[in-house]
């Protein structure tokens, strides 16, 4: 049995999480006609910019060459080769540009389709591109003859709009046999342009139908079966789960290890259940009152009833533990404005050598 997915049931659209792992994987939509017309953009920059000075340079050069070919010795290959780096050195002024600029157009032309991305697997070695079989059902397939159909419409199109450009230079052309032949080639630039500029715009319209096209279609290449989309919920919700588990214990590790520190607290502010503070203050330390504990509801009751255990002070003081909860961290030193609050605990606690009461908003019980 095939693995193939059945088309006929993949009547969803496709989900954000298939489209961004088609495109981690390379699979992006693309349009040959935006590469097109970027290379006829770069020609007819290069026509209007490049070539008339370029061809001029090139054919100073080659004229003192033709005019005087035996100032030229070629007695040695040294003196070959030097006519040949000249050669090469006025050919390559006047096609780099053109080259660079084409280089340059392709480039831009696919970054605005898609953020460039390194896939390697778009360029292992797949056997499967060879097969005769896939290689006819892209060419005689329904996709091979969208690509025939768009591709006779572009010609049409662009062979209607020369052929229009033509025939309005009609006379102009014509006239060309009787100019001088000094004007001839600026007269064979100044069409050439016009028809580039032609080809230009309408590449232009083909080229942004295609886009809206290419994207259109790429989508529905990915479209999804309702089996699909529930797998793909089920995965997502498994990796919630997952993760919501993992955070979970690392919550918990956190609470026992902030717990593990609440022996070594000298106090412990409450409210009286539902918030406690636990804070560490020896004289001999120095410092400010560090918090090593706060917790909320049972994570209170269990500070709570570990300083209980290790006869540490509870001092029951509503609005102080409700705020100290609020502001202060753990393994932090606590706040200026609790100081002189804090300092009459301490002292409160430091004139008391026997049995720790509980004490109620800075008094005895």
């Amino acid at each position: 049995m095939s693995d193939a997915p059945d088309k006929e049931s993949q009547t969803e659209n496709a989900t954000e999480k298939k489209l961004n792992d088609s495109i981690e994987r390379g699979d992006v939509p693309t349009s040959r006609e935006v590469a097109l017309f970027a290379s006829l953009a770069s020609i007819l920059i290069a026509m209007i910019f490049v070539l008339r000075e370029g061809a001029q340079r090139l054919a100073a050069a080659l004229i003192l060459l033709l005019d005087d070919p035996g100032g030229w010795r070629l007695d040695k290959l040294d003196d070959a080769m030097a006519l040949y780096r000249v050669i090469l050195t006025e050919v390559l002024a006047f096609i780099m540009p053109i080259v660079s600029l084409l280089i340059v157009g392709g480039i831009v032309a696919s970054m605005a389709q898609n953020i460039p991305r390194f896939v390697p697997e778009r360029i292992q070695p797949d056997l499967g591109r060879i097969s005769l079989t896939k290689g006819f059902s892209r060419i005689f397939g329904l996709r091979g003859l969208t690509e025939f159909l768009k591709s006779v419409v572009k010609l049409t199109a662009v062979g209607a709009i020369v052929a229009i450009v033509l025939n309005g230079q009609r006379l102009a052309l014509l006239n060309a046999m009787f100019v001088d032949i000094g004007d001839l080639p600026e007269l064979i630039l100044n069409g050439a342009t016009r028809l580039v500029s032609a080809a230009v715009v309408a590449t232009l319209v083909i080229a942004a139908a295609d886009i809206v096209w290419a994207r259109i279609h790429w989508r529905r290449d990915h479209r999804m079966s309702h089996q699909e989309i529930k797998e793909e919920i089920k995965q997502m919700e498994g990796d919630r789960l997952l993760k919501a588990r993992l955070r979970s214990i690392r919550l918990d590790r956190s609470r026992r290890r902030m717990l593990s520190k609440v022996p070594r607290a000298t106090m412990v502010i409450v409210n009286p259940t539902h918030y406690a503070v636990a804070l560490r203050y020896v004289r001999s330390e120095g410092g400010v009152p560090m918090v090593v504990a706060k917790g909320q509801d049972l994570i209170a009751l269990k500070i709570r009833e570990i300083a209980e255990k290790n006869d540490i002070p509870l001092i029951e003081d509503k609005a102080l533990a409700r705020s100290l909860y609020e502001v202060v961290n753990v393994d932090s030193m606590i706040p200026a404005e609790f100081y002189r609050t804090i300092a009459e605990i301490i002292h409160l606690i430091q004139t008391k050598k026997t049995s720790w009461p509980i004490v109620r908003n800075g008094r005895r019980a």
